[in-house]
């Protein structure tokens, strides 16, 4: 791309219409990131780089900026187009300490998304020791007004059992004005989150964004598995962003870089749109996701999974509880079955802290577990197994047979973490151990799907000797894990991966690019479920979320309904005690999986949306929808204690059409809806609480002059 001449100071490297955003630089060689017509000092360095011994400096503007990214300057640029996709490298250096620094922004022809990530180069002749470095970095954010007072903030909080938690506060009331005028210059503070220790999401989920009245919405992702952390704040009286990996203050990540040695990056994401505020930019957020990920079968096909474990099993499987569950699962529809925690061991201290062969245990399974993985089979469904692979507990014989490097240490002392020992998958003897186990399963045993679970918080990571410090330990792993998995699926192309971090705990899309699919919760309460499942499509596609859907036979039909219910706009993680259920109770979820196989075709081509806004952990009223080119889903809860029987949704892309609701599932919510053409509303009614209800909005066959719009049934 030629560069284009702004002023006679200024000239643009980069832009990209959809987004508005352009890459500037200066008569100095300062590259900076903005809308066209921003004021250059509104807006921040195109890369933040904080090293020792050119720490952060007063720059008189912005507490933040450091002596090695002002000094970063222009020197080429190159761009390169595969099909709609462009990759733009923005090429700088520093001529005082050596540091070339790379930008690639990559984007897809008329998307509103734009990806980043940098690569570093030592290119001196001193050493140069990192503490942190930007991904991604924007100025000049403003509301429709040009001012800040107009904007909203919008994070996700994320906990076991609690996952996908959104929240909002206005702009100003998370970084307050500081009457710059008076002090010469940008307070110190800002707005961030961040990860703490090997749960990427264990505290909040790795994306946030900022809105405006009028519909606009920036929306941003970090795709990393280790440490990360994004902050906004003021500038000039507007907002910036800021996104990294992991750091020195927050991870315990430093990193060494010798003269001809190079460092990359996780990347980031950001989603800029004009109009359709969260729910168009989580939309093309969708979209990239998409995109990005490792192509597999499963992503079209989207099998209903059975899992032993929620509400059911619970981690202590055996051949006579699991033979009844796999006849029930199989007729339930149900085409993949997974045998979850516990097959591995029947030791009378627990399985706990014994793992790590991954052998099956023959108390267990007396005529061994091939004997149930066959009758799986011969129910019509893939056999799936649960693994901890990162993990050794400290009782296994592993711990003392596999070397000490293989394990994760600090100080030169193995960690453990609740009885368990952490691999380092960089160490050919970790991974060998992990692949002859693969090999094993899948390859000897047939075991179609793996449950990849992680259920320990291992801290800030591993010190593997030469200075390396713990959170580069950690991305280090990290990088390997995933380079594990990836190997996984090319020797099994077939085989599907969950990805699983006591729950959603480790819900990121650098994981996400190569799982299939991805344990959203272990929430056993089927009431607090629908906030996480509702929210489920901000973290991750919605065929790839694995929602958890346990009937039993206590149950009542309403019951059975409303946990059936919230799982069929993702992947549906169905569990418990079938075996026992009656006739009736059977046909409300034989009728739910049908409607699923109906439906599923479309999933992975929707977008998500939330009529009711994005749900609070207490809402009475939740609504989470999904939209297509030929339909529209939308899934409505309704739960204790409001006495309201009916809401009102505002649908505005189906403004003006005519509609004909239709209640997908279940046939005994007793639900009406109603739908207003004119004014894009659908109003729903469930006369009991804690119901919930599956509807389909399709345009009507023939054309209508009636404004308004019956429900129908399709049961």
């Amino acid at each position: 791309m030629t560069a284009v001449v702004e002023s006679a100071e200024r000239s643009r490297v980069w832009s990209h219409p959809a987004l508005g955003l352009h890459a500037v630089v200066d008569a100095t060689g300062a590259v900076r990131l903005g809308g066209p017509g921003q004021d250059w000092a509104r807006l921040v360095p195109l890369v933040e780089i904080t090293a020792t011994g050119h720490g952060r400096i007063w720059s008189g503007e912005r507490f933040i900026e450091t002596a090695i990214g002002d000094r970063l300057t222009y020197r080429a640029h190159e761009t390169a187009r595969d099909g709609g996709l462009e990759r733009t490298t923005i090429r700088l250096a520093d001529p005082a300490t050596g540091l070339a620094a790379d930008v690639t922004l990559e984007a897809t022809e008329g998307t509103g998304c734009l990806r980043s990530r940098v690569r570093l180069v030592n290119e001196g002749s001193a050493p140069i020791r990192l503490e942190s470095v930007s991904t991604l970095t924007l100025g000049g954010i403003v509301d429709a007004a040009g001012g800040l007072d107009g904007l909203t903030l919008h994070w996700a909080d994320n906990d076991w059992l609690a996952e996908c938690r959104w929240r909002q506060a206005p702009f100003r009331e998370r970084v307050v004005p500081l009457s710059r005028s008076a002090h010469g210059h940008e307070g110190r503070g800002c707005f961030e989150r961040y990860s703490q220790g090997s749960w990427s999401t264990g505290r909040h989920l790795p994306l946030a964004g900022l809105t405006d009245g009028e519909g606009r919405a920036w929306l941003w992702q970090i795709e990393s598995s280790a440490g990360w952390r994004f902050e906004t704040g003021e500038r000039e009286g507007a907002a910036y962003v800021a996104l990294f990996g992991p750091d020195d203050a927050h991870h315990q990540w430093h990193h060494t870089l010798a003269p001809g040695e190079e460092f990359h990056t996780v990347p980031a994401v950001l989603v800029r749109t004009e109009t359709g505020g969260l729910d168009a930019a989580f939309g093309e957020l969708t979209d990239h996701r998409r995109a990005v990920r490792r192509d597999h079968p499963d992503h079209r096909t989207l099998p209903v999974i059975y899992n032993d474990y929620m509400n059911t099993l619970m981690g202590d499987p055996t051949t006579e509880r699991l033979l009844p569950l796999i006849e029930a699962a199989g007729a339930a529809g149900a085409e993949v079955f997974v045998i979850d925690a516990g097959w591995y061991d029947d030791d009378a201290q627990g399985w706990w802290d014994a793992v790590g062969a991954w052998e099956p245990a023959p108390n267990r399974f007396p005529d061994g577990l091939l004997e149930v993985l066959d009758a799986i089979r011969r129910h019509g469904m893939t056999p799936g197994l649960w693994l901890e692979p990162e993990v050794v507990g400290v009782r296994s014989p592993l711990a003392h047979t596999l070397p000490a490097e293989a394990f994760f240490r600090r100080g030169g002392v193995r960690v453990t973490e609740h009885g368990r020992h952490h691999l380092d998958l960089r160490h050919p003897a970790a991974r060998a151990h992990l692949d002859e186990v693969v090999d094993r399963l899948v390859g000897e045993w047939g075991v179609g799907y793996l449950k990849l679970d992680y259920n320990i918080n291992i801290g800030p990571g591993t010190e593997n000797g030469g200075g390396e410090s713990a959170g580069a330990g950690l991305l280090g792993h990290h990088r390997a894990h995933l380079d594990w998995m990836a190997s996984v699926l090319d020797r099994y192309p077939r085989l599907v991966l969950e990805n699983c971090g006591s729950g959603g705990l480790r819900m990121d899309y650098a994981q996400l690019a190569v799982a299939q699919l991805q344990s959203t919760s272990d929430q056993q309460d089927l009431l607090r479920y629908p906030p996480i499942a509702a929210a489920a499509p901000t973290a991750v596609t919605p065929e790839q979320a694995a929602v958890w859907a346990y009937p039993q036979p206590d149950h009542s039909l309403d019951e059975i309904a409303f946990t059936l219910t919230g799982a069929l706009l993702g992947r549906v993680h169905l569990s418990g005690f079938l075996n026992h259920m009656n006739d009736e109770q059977l046909g409300l979820v034989r009728s739910a999986i049908s409607v699923y196989k109906d439906l599923r075709p479309e999933l992975g081509g929707t977008r998500p949306f939330w009529p009711l806004g994005l749900p609070a952990w207490d809402d009475e009223w939740i609504a989470q929808g999904l939209r297509g080119e030929k339909s529209t889903f939308l899934t409505v809860w309704r739960r204790e204690p409001g006495a309201d029987t009916e809401r009102t949704l505002t649908i505005p892309h189906l403004r003006g059409a005519q509609v004909r609701p239709a209640v997908l599932y279940p046939a005994t919510a007793d639900t009406t809806a109603e739908w207003d053409a004119d004014a894009g509303t659908l109003t729903v009614s469930l006369p009991r609480a804690n119901t919930a209800v599956l509807l389909g909005l399709r345009p009507a066959a023939a054309a209508s002059s009636a404004a308004e719009s019956s429900v129908t049934s399709l049961d």
